[in-house]
């Protein structure tokens, strides 16, 4: 189990330091930096010290009522910090806490929760977090500097992958007192690890069995945060409802936040009987990623009538981007000539119009739509410097910016973009004969399979599937289950899937998670795509260890020309805006953070409110 037992301690999970060590060199390093309310990745934070409430809140939305999420899939276990199981992610926001919380109008800030301040020096070899006396779990036990070491050791030794890998940072971790805990960085490089610490989940020490940590379980975390979980029913839904008892409730980072005295999450195992249950009322609100029925499928009586509200927001982060991904780890697509006459044979121009009312366009590249994509803009003399070690992998049209993706005519049936494909395809050893392409040494015929769970996905799939008949190639379209799916794709037992990255304005650690090479035969990361690329590895370490705002965007932009080189993927669109419909009993604020919707703002609507202006 994952909560509620007593810690099975042994000498691997013992923090000695907490026998408050304080020498005379650590308050020397110490002194060398003030304590901080908040600590931005680049330049200084936004909000003053004195700062009342995030200006995305209403800091006078009324408490009550409940919001029911509809999500689709399923879940078996409430924690989501390990690699087993489907976990029930709101519980990290919701439930367990951190020592900083996000800004969410910055692209990477971090303001005072469980820790009041915070101190590093300039070059960020050490962080020091000094925690609030009030903060509590919620069994009303204080959080102290033994459970804040306790939580990285935990989470470095038995957490999600990509937790393992941020945590064993850490040269040495020590607590000078029972309310401050200090991290030595020496060695790390990493200029982004004060922050990424700083956003650390924290869990009681006293509450956790470090034993069964790492298998699933359905019973409530102990935690710090504004809910508890007092429901259950597996596979089915969560209640989490708001402790009267918060510690944290009035808090500036807090006020206007976590309106609602209970939140319910719903869970639905097929996307039309989602949609379906939406339009009844039996949830709340729902993010459209369809535009076929962002278009014409709020046609219903309560969508005529106003009770269903459509919001179209515009966020200021990276526009979330759609690929179809290649497996390089199977043997079929570990030839990029072979990747990219089959992104050649992709025909976005007709499943735009057919299928998506023209309403996505499409952009090569992971950082759409912000100063941080490299997709048709000429490398600086940085970016060039940066890449010069690889420069016979990057082909000059990326890195001179007039690289496009292939524009078809729309029929179906371009034939310049099919011929340019059977070349590449030839040059990889393949030959068309007759209707069947096939290797020209064993003669086998080229085929794969594409994984799908949704119908979008499927109609996607089957849209490819049409294009790459005619230069020979049988594709297999298989739809599962979103529970097989996700199981697969985190296994990578696949050959290609349709997945999403979403990126923000401050990219970092956890790019390493996404294509360092590291996790590419790592069950559990996001190198879907079996990346092992030393350009890749080479443009996130230079990310992590810019300065200054420039070097980070000239570091950031090489290593989207090192990902468009690859060809990993198949891009098919960009979405620009975020739609989402909400039934008219939920009220949000006028104001609109840069990330987008934050359903922590929301309130269940009652009297007028009046909302701050942004």
């Amino acid at each position: 189990m994952f909560m509620f037992h007593r810690l099975l301690e042994g000498p691997g999970l013992r923090v000695c330091s907490l026998a408050l060590i304080l020498g005379v060199g650590l308050m020397a390093s110490a002194g060398q930096a003030e304590e901080m309310h908040a600590i931005a990745m680049h330049g200084k934070p936004a909000l003053p010290a004195d700062f009342t409430h995030m200006p995305y809140a209403n800091p006078d939305a009324p408490k009550g009522g409940r919001l029911t999420w509809g999500i689709l899939g399923t879940f078996d276990s409430l924690n989501p910090f390990i690699v087993k199981g489907l976990a029930v992610q709101p519980i990290r926001a919701y439930v367990v806490e951190s020592l900083l919380a996000r800004g969410q109008d910055e692209p990477f800030t971090l303001y005072g929760l469980l820790a009041k301040s915070v101190e590093t020096d300039d070059e960020r070899s050490y962080v020091t977090f000094h925690i609030d006396s009030r903060a509590r779990f919620s069994d009303g036990k204080p959080v102290t500097a033994e459970d804040v070491l306790f939580s990285w050791q935990l989470l470095r030794d038995h957490g999600r992958p990509n937790l393992r890998q941020y945590y064993s940072k850490v040269a040495k971790a020590q607590a000078p007192d029972p309310l401050t805990v200090r991290f030595d960085l020496t060695g790390a490089n990493d200029r982004e690890i004060p922050l990424i610490l700083g956003l650390m989940p924290i869990l009681p020490k006293h509450a956790v069995d470090v034993a069964a940590f790492e298998e699933t379980t359905l019973s409530g975390p102990i935690a710090s945060g504004p809910y508890r979980v007092t429901a259950v029913k597996p596979g089915a839904s969560v209640t989490l409802t708001r402790n009267p008892d918060y510690w944290g409730r009035d808090l500036p980072v807090n006020r206007g936040l976590f309106n609602f005295d209970e939140i319910r999450l719903d869970y639905y195992r097929e996307a039309n009987g989602q949609f379906e249950a939406f339009k009844r009322g039996l949830y709340d609100f729902r993010v459209e990623n369809e535009p076929l029925r962002w278009h014409d499928g709020y046609d219903f009586p309560a969508a005529k009538s106003g009770e269903v509200i459509r919001d179209t927001i515009k966020p200021g982060v990276p526009q979330p981007s759609e690929f179809l991904v290649f497996n390089t780890r199977r043997p079929v697509f570990a030839d990029i000539r072979v990747r990219q006459a089959l992104t050649l044979l992709f025909d976005f121009e007709l499943v735009n119009r057919n299928y998506f009312f023209s309403l996505y366009s499409r952009v090569a590249g992971y950082f759409a739509g912000s100063e941080l994509s490299a997709y048709a803009r000429p490398a600086d003399a940085r970016e060039r410097e940066l890449l010069k070690p690889f420069a016979v992998q990057i082909p000059e049209e990326i890195m001179d910016g007039s690289y496009r993706l292939p524009v078809t005519d729309g029929s179906g049936r371009d034939r310049t973009t099919l011929r340019a494909a059977l070349k590449l395809l030839s040059d990889a050893g393949y030959d068309l004969e007759g209707t069947v392409l096939r290797n020209r040494s064993t003669k086998v015929p080229f085929t794969f399979e594409m994984l799908v769970t949704t119908r979008d996905q499927e109609r996607i799939a089957l849209a490819f599937q049409r294009d790459l008949k005619r230069a020979g190639i049988d594709v297999s379209v298989r739809a599962v289950d979103p529970v097989q799916f996700d199981q697969r794709r985190l296994s990578y037992e696949f050959d290609m899937i349709q997945n999403r990255w979403d990126q923000s304005l401050s990219p970092g650690n956890e790019q390493y998670f996404y294509w360092g090479s590291a996790a590419a035969d790592n069950p559990g990361t996001r190198n879907y795509m079996g990346a092992r690329d030393p350009a890749v590895d080479a443009m996130i370490k230079a990310l992590l260890e810019a300065r200054d705002h420039t070097g980070f965007v000239d570091a950031v932009r090489a290593l989207d020309r090192a990902l468009m080189a690859g060809f990993y993927t198949i891009p098919l669109f960009n979405v620009s805006e975020q739609w989402i419909a909400r039934w008219n009993r939920i009220e949000r604020p006028q104001a609109t953070a840069l990330s987008g919707y934050l359903p922590e703002t929301w309130w269940s609507k009652g009297e007028p409110q009046a909302s701050p202006a942004k």
